[in-house]
């Protein structure tokens, strides 16, 4: 289920919430809404409210954190490509063939990472780059000096940590947010929500009020998830990395 489903499902659930509360003030005794009644309430509420807003907060930090670290090993991955290439370059043109292995390979992941939006969702398993062609090609080089040996071997370091990179950024996007979490904090806020309702006056000031405050949350919990998916849907990591290192592949 895509972010924006349940995003919908989840603001549903809370605003329908307020209206709940506005229903049932009318069914409650009256000796239900006095003074002592609305204290006690009120504290807690205040406890769950302090709950919600604790773990949403920590939800959207882990899941900013995860998003700026799948971007930082982008632009790191992309730098290691551009060194790998320039490393076989200073080897000589007995590594041409191998820079236009890397380029190829470069060039389907990159399109795989980020596909067209014609072309479905992405791609990030490691296996479907098949990279194991440039790493036999790289190994399959005869240095005839030891400059030549120092190059093969500073190439074959960096191709494999850049292989080993692609593996974090894929078990990093496959850890997803956690749905039995988003449900109680959906039903910790449904609560919040009911108990403004149950306070609240019915006008269309309140309503529009509840509305927005039932958006402006729904809208937190949308971040989050849209965080937690780096290389799809509005928040995508940017590809300028890998165009960038693209680019200077085989110059």
């Amino acid at each position: 289920m895509s972010t924006a489903a349940i995003s919908l499902i989840v603001f549903g659930c809370i605003f329908g919430a307020s209206l709940l509360g506005m229903l049932l003030r009318k069914m409650l005794p009256v000796h239900h809404m006095s003074t002592e009644s609305k204290d006690t309430i009120k504290l807690a509420m205040g406890l769950v409210a302090t709950m919600a807003a604790l773990v949403l907060g920590l939800l959207i930090g882990a899941a900013k954190d995860k998003y700026d670290k799948e971007a930082a090993g982008i632009t790191q991955m992309a730098a290691k490509i551009i060194y790998l290439d320039r490393i076989l370059a200073n080897y000589g043109s007995e590594s041409g063939e191998v820079r236009a292995l890397l380029k190829e390979m470069v060039v389907r992941v990159a399109d795989r990472m980020w596909p067209e939006k014609s072309s479905g969702e992405s791609q990030l398993d490691p296996t479907a780059a098949r990279a194991e062609p440039l790493f036999a090609s790289i190994q399959s080089l005869s240095p005839k000096n030891d400059l030549q040996t120092a190059f093969k071997s500073q190439a074959v370091t960096l191709a494999f940590d850049v292989g080993e990179m692609r593996w974090q950024e894929f078990e990093q996007a496959n850890a997803n947010f956690s749905l039995p979490l988003l449900c109680i904090l959906t039903f910790w806020l449904a609560i919040l929500f009911i108990s403004w309702g149950i306070f609240a006056p019915t006008n269309g000031t309140v309503l529009v009020a509840l509305f927005m405050a039932a958006l402006a949350v729904t809208g937190a919990i949308f971040l989050m998830m849209e965080l937690n998916i780096p290389f799809s849907g509005l928040l995508q990591i940017s590809r300028v990395p890998f165009d960038d290192a693209i680019a200077h592949l085989g110059g």
